[in-house]
């Protein structure tokens, strides 16, 4: 991406160069030898002639951004809460949230793996795998939803939003189970459309 963006740059120098005079000490730079550009004082009047008179300055400033960065959330008062003696927060224990949690989500991502290549290689379309399929899919994709929620909507921060994406991503998380369950149990099933989308 950088080297395009390079070229670029300079294929744009280049056009502009005609309308503008070049000092006979900066062409003789052009054709010096590869070995000398090393030096500061030598890049000083090629970048001087080119980028700084050919390129605008928008450019300059933010040569690969087409638009501005903004924060999305606005900043926080800079303010202290409690003293260096303050000890830092510990969230409350819950079992459900400790390492059983994770250890049931590195056993669904993992299991993801195989149960997405079993019904190809052995050839034999099973409701059942199907199904188990779909629900590891499903807590899959909504434990990684509530993890984003979580480390990017703070609930100290934004209590309200927080609140609303939380349930937003319940109701969809059900909604979607509720259509998977209508597609495996009246429709050819996830594995078959698959396979028909392939072929088609």
């Amino acid at each position: 991406m950088a080297s395009i963006a390079h070229s670029t740059m300079l294929r744009q120098a280049f056009r502009a160069a005609p309308t503008k005079q070049i000092s006979s000490r900066t062409a003789s730079t052009l054709i010096s030898s590869p070995l000398r550009t090393a030096r500061p004082a030598v890049q000083q009047p090629l970048r001087s002639a080119f980028v700084q008179d050919s390129i605008p300055t928008s450019s300059r400033v933010a040569a690969f951004h087409a638009t501005g960065s903004k924060a999305i959330l606005p900043p926080l008062p800079q303010a202290v809460t409690g003293d260096v003696n303050t000890p830092a927060r510990v969230p409350e224990p819950s079992p459900s949230h400790g390492s059983y949690h994770w250890t049931f989500e590195r056993l669904i991502s993992a299991g993801i793996v195989p149960l997405t290549m079993a019904p190809f290689i052995g050839g034999s379309l099973n409701p059942l795998l199907d199904g188990v399929f779909c629900a590891a899919l499903l807590a899959h994709s909504h434990i990684g939803w509530d993890a984003m929620i979580t480390d990017y909507f703070p609930g100290w921060r934004v209590p309200k939003v927080r609140a609303a994406l939380n349930w937003t991503l319940r109701i969809a998380t059900v909604m979607v189970g509720v259509g998977l369950y209508e597609f495996e149990t009246n429709d050819v099933g996830v594995t078959e459309a698959i396979k028909r989308i392939w072929k088609a």
